[in-house]
């Protein structure tokens, strides 16, 4: 026996059945000899096998399954996809328990306790495949850095494998364009900043390229940072490697490393953040005007709070990450969880950091089961959990 699985025995029984029916008695005992010797049957099985090969089967279509999910269940799960910047299913799966009560409370999303009970209880898969149709319909950007000729061998190279063991402080810049497709003349940019240890992201918007502009934006994201900046790291465009940004982290203390040419990968996170909160929030249209530009800031000021303590992001795990079977690369990550309360053994808070946010950390509501909070391991897919398994994946109440 080789080891074949049944769709293999199956397929080489069919190959035979036609050429068994035409031989003679030999014949048919040399064919009978080879399956037997191919698949591991009995002599009395291979021969049924092989007359059963060549009768018609009828078949019967399936019956489809009545939807589980409705029209009104995919309408809200597309208004809270919208509203958690277009996560991929992974990240937006365990956010739907605290989002869904608090869209209900707060009169933002208008479903009944059976409606949101399905959508809470949607699986990663589910809603990816949901959510499918939505994902065609968005457009993609254009990149505009420009390599900066000086100072690339005062600022060091770090690549994405040097941070894995990155404390709270360390972060990655990149800038963002909003030309709409037409680059000509003078429009805004949008910095993004991300910590590496705990995926903490800021943007400010700046009305060009101007390395003035840069770095106001930069100091003034590191003084709204919950905990000191200790690192930047960008890439190569010309607008981060030049005297003034160097200077101004020398006089900081901070550490200033570049990406390599062309590894865009050097710049993962920050990258991913373009995507995730930059064009998933304004898109791809064109912003060049002074209102524009302050309601962008604006909008950016709002927008910390959803992503840095209601959006969940997954981290991968540093120490399977390496792992190959065959060709591929296996990555494990952990449980989505938003930045604000990952854990980190090194967080570190200056004397002005530690009281920076104090209302912050106060305006995520907590909701009792009076407000109608909607309990995951209610659904019907999660009743046949223990009760300790459904306390330790929600314990007190969900909001």
């Amino acid at each position: 026996m080789m080891g074949l699985t049944m769709a293999e025995r199956r397929a080489v029984t069919t190959a035979n059945a036609t050429r068994y029916k035409r031989a003679d008695k030999p014949g048919n005992a040399k064919i009978l000899d080879e399956l037997c010797a191919t698949t591991g049957w009995h002599r009395d099985h291979a021969r049924k096998a092989l007359r059963a090969a060549l009768i018609p089967k009828v078949v019967r279509p399936r019956t489809a399954r009545p939807p589980v999910y409705g029209t009104n269940v995919v309408a809200a799960l597309i208004f809270c996809w919208a509203m958690l910047g277009m996560p991929a299913g992974k990240r937006l799966a365990p956010a739907l328990a605290d989002l869904v009560p608090i869209l209900r409370a707060f009169g933002e999303l208008d479903i009944d306790d059976a409606t949101a009970l399905l959508l809470v209880g949607m699986s990663a898969a589910t809603i990816d495949r949901r959510l499918a149709p939505e994902r065609t319909k968005h457009m993609r950007g254009r990149s505009h850095t420009k390599p900066g000729t000086l100072l690339k061998t005062q600022i060091p190279i770090r690549t994405w494998a040097q941070w894995d063991d990155a404390v709270p402080g360390f972060v990655e810049i990149d800038l963002v364009g909003h030309e709409g497709g037409n680059a000509v003349g003078e429009h805004a940019y949008t910095l993004t900043v991300t910590d590496i240890a705990t995926g903490w992201t800021e943007n400010r918007s700046v009305p060009n390229k101007a390395r003035k502009w840069v770095i106001a934006a930069l100091e003034e994201i590191a003084t709204v940072l919950p905990f000191p900046l200790l690192g930047v790291d960008s890439d190569i465009g010309s607008e981060f490697i030049n005297h003034h940004l160097l200077d101004w982290c020398e006089k900081r203390h901070i550490t200033f490393t570049r990406a390599r040419p062309g590894n865009s990968n050097d710049g993962a996170h920050v990258e991913q953040k373009n995507w995730a909160v930059v064009r998933t929030i304004v898109g791809y249209l064109r912003y060049d005007t002074p209102a524009e530009l302050l309601l962008l800031n604006t909008i950016w000021v709002l927008q910390s709070q959803l992503t840095n303590y209601f959006l969940p992001a997954a981290e991968t795990d540093v120490q399977a990450a390496g792992r190959r079977e065959g060709d591929q690369e296996i990555r494990h990550s952990d449980n989505p969880v938003p930045p604000c309360p990952r854990p980190r053994a090194g967080l570190r808070r200056g004397p002005s950091n530690s009281r920076r946010h104090p209302r912050r950390h106060q305006s995520r509501r907590h909701f009792s089961p009076d407000s109608g909070a909607v309990h995951r391991a209610d659904h019907p897919r999660h009743r046949h959990e223990s009760t300790s398994a459904k306390d330790r994946r929600h314990a007190g109440t969900i909001g």
